[in-house]
Parts: C-alpha cells; structure tokens; sequence
C-alpha cells in the first residue's frame, strides 16, 4: 500500500501523529495495538513488515478464546514512528479521538529462524491472505492468524491458535494503555480541546462500557418505567463481613432516573415528578447520551459536603448549597436488564458509565469494613451507612436482609393523624398524633410536641387545614392528653426517638421534618434487627 495515502489524509501541522521519516530496521520484528476512541470505538493491529506497520482495524478488538472469530478490515499502511504513537488527534482531522497504545511488543513467522526468513514468510502469507503469526506482548501472547475472507480484499479475520496462552477471559478487560497507564477517557481528559469535551468523554465511557465483560449475564429487555425502588431493613448494629459492601446513608430523595432519548423522568419512591424541582439533575441526566434507569439519591450538602435536609426542601424556593444526586445502582442500560447481575457488577458498570459533572456523582463504597465505616459516619454527623451484599440482585419494591440499613440515631417516619391544640405562647397546634401502617390498619404510635420551629408549625398547619376530618383514622381512638382534632392520613413526617415501650409507642419522640417524597402507606413501624 505505502505511504502515500497516510500523508495525503494528514495536516502534520495540526495533528500530533508522526511524519514518516527513515528508521533502521532493529533485532526483531514489532507490533503494536492501538485502542483509538473515534466516531466508533475500535482496535488497530500493527504489524512491522517491509519497511511499515501493516494495519487492520478490529471493531470488537482481539481475543484469545480460540472459538471467537474478529472482523479486521485491512487499512493504509501506517509509518514505523507510529509504533511508539499515544494522544489526541484534534477534531477536524482524520481519525479525531483518543489513541492509547493497548499493547506491544515483538512478533515472528512461527516457523522461521530469524528475523530475516521471518519477514519472508510473513510476507509470503500476506500475499496468500493466510498469515500467522506469534505475538509476544504484554497482553495478547502466542500464535495467532489474519485470514482474508471471500468477501472482499480488505475483510479478513483475526484468529487465537490453540496454545498455551489460549484463554476464555475477556482481555480486553485491561482497559490501560501498556505505555503510559492511562485509559482512553483519561488521556482525552488531559488533553485540551474538542476531543476532551464532556460529550466526546461521553461518548468513550459509553463505548467501553458496551465492550466491557459487565453486561454478561444481563438479557435483552424493554426499559421499565414507574419502578420502585429496593428497600433496606433496618438492623441494629454494623459488622464486617468480606462478601458485603458499605455505602453512605445519604440524608436526601431517594428517586429514580430513567434516561432514553434524552428525554429524563426523575421521580420519588410515591411516584412524584422531580423533573422541575431539581432541573438542574434532570437537565445533567438529560446530556448522558445513553438509555438507563438509575437508583440513587437527591441531596443538598453545605460548604463542608454533609447533606442538609431542610435545604434540600426548600431548594426551590431558596437554592442553597451544593444540589447533588449521588447514584449508588444501574437497573437498566442500553436495552439490557441488569436486575439479576449481582450488585457488584452493577455498580462497576455504573462508575464506567456514569459522566463527571457538578450535580451527579458516583455513590462509592468500601468492602468488609463496616464497623470501621459506620464510626466514621457518626463522627461525620451523618444519619448511617447501608450494608448491602455483593452479589444480591436488585429486587424491584422489596424489602430485603440482602440490604441493610444502620442508623447512627433512632428515627422513625409517622403518619400525621391529627393535631391537639397550642399551649401557651405556641402557636398552630401543640403536638401532632402518629401511627403507621400495619397491613391495611393504621395504628397509633405517640405524638410528638417538640422540635418545631416558628416555620415548622406555620408550613404544617397550613398543610393539615384543609385535611381536617370529623373522623378519626385509627381503628380504636388512642387516648390522648389533650383533645384531638383529626386530618385525613396523607402526611409523612420523621421523628428521632429514644426507644419504644412495652405498649409499642415510641419514648421521647421529637419532630425533624416533613417528608413529602414519601407515601402514607409506605410508611410502617421499623425495629432494628439483630444482623
């Protein structure tokens, strides 16, 4: 093929690959594999051979599973300076995008002596449209096959031999470029300009993704919409164990996101659009460029980065603070269903797909180590950690022991049942009567008189007006120590709590807030149990 064609597409004036220059032949024969992160994701195998890099590019990439057969299109010779080629071909030139070296090293005919009757053989095989090869590099080793097909000159296909160095794991799993240890997403980010653009890093993260080994396991499925989301039971106390991992309690929303089209609908447990309340997540969703439905959590932290919760509310009215959704599961993604995927293998996928930006972030975890988490959470002033098992699938609107939530004080959500009258200088209402859901009754669990602000009693009672009712909502009316005025059971409220009685009410327990993202019914009494 020669050079001519590699110079005629090139401006070396605005484009970092090497001119071809004269360059003595060394011992052996070379071969390179770039990774390239252009319109499509792909692999280019270089082979040296009379005085160039003979190339294929291979979309899939190369294999060393015997039994899987790649596509290689034959490409323009490339000069031997491209051997050592990583970096950013700027946009408007040919072949834009991020080029890592994936590997290399040497190569030989497996029947020649030395590099001289190695390269007449190679030759000779390339001529017939059968050429084999050993490769000896970091990643792809032993002998391997480029087969022209019927189909054209330039369709071949690029065969793993049986040998030793035959395997079914995927290597394309080692996703770093062997020189420099950067993966594609963080050469393109290093290097200014179009190619490190949020929508090209996108576009990246998205393609390796897809090639990935993560969606192994995960069937081929319409996106589900209205989901509800997987629920934690309560336990008492944190541990370690190795098969679990440790995430952050956020103190926020919990809402899902589903993405497709880029059209969002970001939602709560209950069902509630969030789109318009917290545009600022709808329209960073909005930009991902791939169809999934995410789990995670809406928050609003201080300067320091600990959640506020009175903020959160009333971001719309006053945006304060720093607005966030920590996303923690992937449920969907590009038309395959990962529920039955162990998490472990969610949120791997999840972290690789998931872009940068200032209001969506990555939900880590740690493994094992939950004593040691959960202490750091108290002495951080945050309401817990979650303990979830590595390998438990995501169960849509189930409460399970596969997720455990630990709580770093007592709190428990009520249903607002009804409201007694103020005492002294209080105003609005004195105290507010709770129960929760027990099947389809719902049961009286105390009232709480304290933790109210001046706003508090003012939003509230402005809230339960037009819910009154001459009826009361319990089965059997509680006694109380002051009469009652009853609402309809629509609000949700959280207390924090010293403990329950014998009778099942709860001991000292203070307001905290409102929680409109939740759902009356949803709302049922929570005992800590022993993990």
């Amino acid at each position: 093929m020669g050079l001519k064609e590699y110079r005629d597409k090139r401006k070396f004036e605005e484009t970092p690959e090497p001119q071809p220059r004269p360059r003595p032949p060394g011992d052996h024969l070379v071969f390179v594999v770039h990774k390239h992160g252009a319109r499509a994701l792909h692999y280019d195998l270089r082979l040296e051979l009379a005085g160039v890099l003979k190339s294929w590019a291979v979309p899939k990439g190369p294999s060393l599973d015997p039994a899987i057969k790649r596509l290689a299109v034959r490409v323009k010779d490339h000069p031997l300076e491209y051997q050592d080629f990583e970096g950013v071909i700027p946009a408007g030139n040919y072949g834009a995008g991020a080029v890592i070296i994936w590997d290399r090293g040497f190569y030989q005919h497996p029947a020649a002596r030395d590099r001289e009757e190695s390269e007449q053989l190679l030759l000779d095989g390339l001529q017939r449209g059968d050429l084999k090869f050993v490769l000896a590099g970091a990643k792809l080793r032993g002998e391997f096959a480029l087969v022209r097909t019927k189909m054209d000159e330039k369709s071949w296909l690029l065969l793993k031999k049986k040998d030793r160095f035959a395997t079914k794991a995927d290597v394309l799993q080692g996703n770093r470029s062997v020189a420099s240890q950067q993966t594609l997403e963080e050469l393109a980010a290093a290097v200014a300009g179009e190619t490190s653009s949020p929508k090209k890093l996108n576009q990246i993260l998205l393609q390796e993704a897809l090639e990935s080994a993560d969606l192994k396991g995960a069937p081929l499925a319409p996106m589900p919409h209205g989901i509800q989301p997987m629920l934690a039971t309560l336990a008492k106390e944190p541990f370690d164990q190795p098969d679990w991992l440790f995430e952050v309690k956020w103190d926020g929303y919990r809402a899902i996101a589903e993405i497709r089209d880029g059209q969002v609908s970001l939602y709560t447990r209950n069902l509630i659009s969030l789109n318009k309340k917290f545009l600022p997540i709808t329209e960073a969703l909005r930009q991902c460029g791939f169809a999934a439905v995410l789990d995670g959590e809406i928050v609003v932290v201080d300067e320091p980065g600990r959640p506020d919760f009175q903020m959160l509310q009333n971001y719309q009215k006053s945006p304060r603070g720093h607005l966030l959704y920590y996303v923690f599961d992937l449920l969907f993604f590009q038309g395959h269903d990962l529920t039955p995927l162990p998490l472990l293998q969610r949120k791997e996928l999840l972290k690789k797909i998931l872009p940068a930006g200032p209001h969506l972030k990555y939900s880590d975890h740690i493994l094992g180590e939950g004593v040691l988490f959960f202490r750091v959470a108290q002495e951080k002033g945050l309401e817990g950690i979650v303990a979830k098992h590595s390998q438990s699938p995501y169960l849509m609107g189930k409460r399970t022991r596969q997720w455990l939530k630990i709580k770093t004080r007592l709190t428990q959500e009520g249903v607002i049942a009804g409201f007694t009258a103020p005492q002294g200088r209080k105003k609005y209402f004195g105290s507010l009567v709770l129960g929760v859901y027990a099947g389809n009754e719902l049961i009286y669990i105390g009232h709480s008189g304290g933790g109210f602000g001046a706003e508090d009693l003012r939003e509230i009672s402005a809230r339960l007006q037009p819910l009154i009712q001459a009826e009361c909502p319990f089965k059997i009316e509680p006694a109380t120590n002051a009469p009652v005025t009853w609402v309809k059971p629509e609000l949700v409220c959280e207390v924090a709590y010293a403990g329950w009685t014998a009778d099942g009410l709860m001991r000292q327990p203070v307001f905290s807030r409102l929680r409109e993202d939740k759902a009356a019914r949803e709302v049922v009494r929570e005992i800590p149990e022993a993990v």
